[in-house]
């Protein structure tokens, strides 16, 4: 397996394209799971205070024996509604992940979802300007943010997300949010990136690719994600497919192999699979 490339965020900071999401994976299985990313290469990690399996991860990366510098661990905060989410409250917040996580300090932390009814995710952000500052957290940015989420953040903060994590994948492929992304500088960072292994990896568009290039069809659409500047996360317990999934840097797709899993957008309406940020509020 070829070593994952990695993107220079806006910062300046480095991030491998390709890492382990742990979305779904109980805390009792962290550990494994995590373990079995870092044995099979993986060098970045995705968890969130909302999944509840920070111990594990953490659990996992104290085993791992990999040197901290050589990891890109992410979690995100939980900014859920039961409270009015001040300054103390955001950092209250990080303390807690990072003791989860046996960790001094974090290379990504998001706000996890706008929540725009509540109004509150600016007040969180210049909080996060502070806990970039300090270092606690080599970059800070967002997950689920909207564009007229991020236009409200530049007209309020000169600090601009290094990150926005969204759902995204070939049947949401999401055009105008990563062109905003690129014109502010802002790295498109893909959840769900194989469409929960669903639909997606059965339509004969991913299959037919997948077969000409003696490929899984998960392995094609993280190598569209790669070959279209996406850092993806995908998530499995598998050990087998924890590999196979980050075995996908020993071939590329053509213009042809890309142009059809583009066409599988269908558009807001038809192709999300999660919340739609623009009401969640869980």
């Amino acid at each position: 397996m070829n070593e994952v490339p990695a993107i220079r965020l806006n910062n300046g900071t480095l991030m491998p394209q390709l890492g382990y999401g742990v979305f779904q994976v109980p805390d009792s299985e962290a550990a494994h799971a995590v373990g079995a990313a870092l044995e099979a290469g993986y060098r970045s990690i995705d968890t969130a205070a909302a999944y509840r399996n920070e111990r594990g991860t953490g659990r996992a990366i104290a085993a791992s024996g990999v040197p901290r510098e050589e990891l890109f661990v992410t979690t995100k905060l939980w900014n859920d509604r039961s409270r009015t989410w001040r300054r103390e409250d955001v950092l209250g917040a990080l303390d807690d992940s990072l003791g989860k996580l046996g960790l001094d300090h974090l290379d990504l932390y998001l706000i996890h979802w706008p929540r725009p009814m509540r109004d509150d995710f600016l007040t969180i952000w210049k909080t996060f300007e502070e806990i970039a500052e300090s270092g606690r957290a080599r970059a800070v940015g967002v997950s689920n943010f909207r564009p007229a989420d991020l236009e409200r953040l530049g007209a309020e903060s000169p600090l601009v997300p290094a990150v926005n994590q969204i759902e995204l994948h070939p049947l949401f492929p999401q055009p105008e949010l990563r062109a905003v992304h690129a014109t502010l500088g802002i790295a498109t960072e893909a959840w769900s990136p194989l469409g929960q292994g669903k639909e997606l990896l059965t339509l004969p568009a991913v299959t037919e690719v997948a077969d000409r290039h003696g490929r899984s069809p998960a392995q094609v659409v993280l190598r569209w994600h790669l070959q279209r500047g996406n850092v993806v996360i995908p998530k499995s317990v598998t050990p087998s497919r924890i590999r196979e999934n980050l075995d996908v840097f020993g071939f590329e797709l053509d213009a042809a192999d890309l142009a059809a899993l583009d066409a599988l957008g269908r558009g807001p309406s038809a192709g999300r699979i999660g919340p739609d940020p623009a009401v969640f509020d869980a």
